[in-house]
């Protein structure tokens, strides 16, 4: 039962994160950065990652409702419809949706970090990850799960550099349509947090009445 789990908890944060939409929002970085430099910028952003991941499998929903004083509803509605806004605007214009929202790339580690990395997605299933196990394994397959996406991005970035000289259009058709399918997939994973989310409440509120 804890293997189950763990395996299951390690694949729902690993497709949440998204090395193959990663690596297209973190575009312009493997484009503009050698693979010693990217490397470490993405290791930073993936520690930043994994403090607050872990705080959130050990503490589960009690950040929501003793710190932050909200429901952990809310906090999937809220972020399920934000993920849901970033599907459709992928689908519509394409990665300079995705640039946008990166900002400048000045900030490297943050930007890394934020939003992809630690958004609504990953971190409700950071809490689902608390729930179903042990803590000590919660943990552990979230380490797990980003050293994975770490591992993928570095040899997607690899392969982009031996590539991108000899194949430039091949590597734009392949942004655009592995981008294109990856935001499919987010808007229906944003979709069922809103469904999630409607669940709970509806459920809080029929343990309310």
């Amino acid at each position: 039962m804890e293997t189950k789990a763990f395996v299951d908890s390690f694949l729902l944060l690993f497709v949440l994160l998204n090395p193959f939409l990663l690596s297209i929002y973190l575009l312009d970085l493997i484009e503009g950065l050698d693979q010693v430099t990217f490397r470490r910028a993405l290791i930073r952003g993936m520690l930043i990652s994994f403090v607050v991941f872990a705080a959130f499998a050990c503490a589960g929903d009690a950040i929501f409702s003793r710190v932050l004083q909200v429901r952990f509803a809310a906090f999937l509605i809220f972020g399920g419809l934000v993920f849901l806004i970033i599907a459709i605007r992928y689908v519509m214009i394409g990665s300079a949706a995705i640039r946008e929202l990166r900002g400048s790339p000045e900030h490297v580690s943050g930007s890394i970090a934020m939003p992809f990395l630690i958004g609504p997605g990953t971190v409700s299933a950071s809490v689902l990850a608390g729930s179903r196990q042990s803590a000590v394994y919660a943990v552990l397959s979230i380490a797990v799960a980003l050293v994975a996406a770490i591992v993928a991005v570095l040899i997607i970035k690899r392969i982009h550099d031996a590539v991108k000289q000899r194949q430039e259009r091949l590597v734009e058709r392949y942004v655009d349509v592995v981008g294109r399918i990856s935001a499919l997939i987010i808007g229906t994973i944003a979709v069922d947090m809103i469904l999630r989310g409607v669940d709970i409440w509806l459920a809080e509120l029929n343990g309310a009445g």
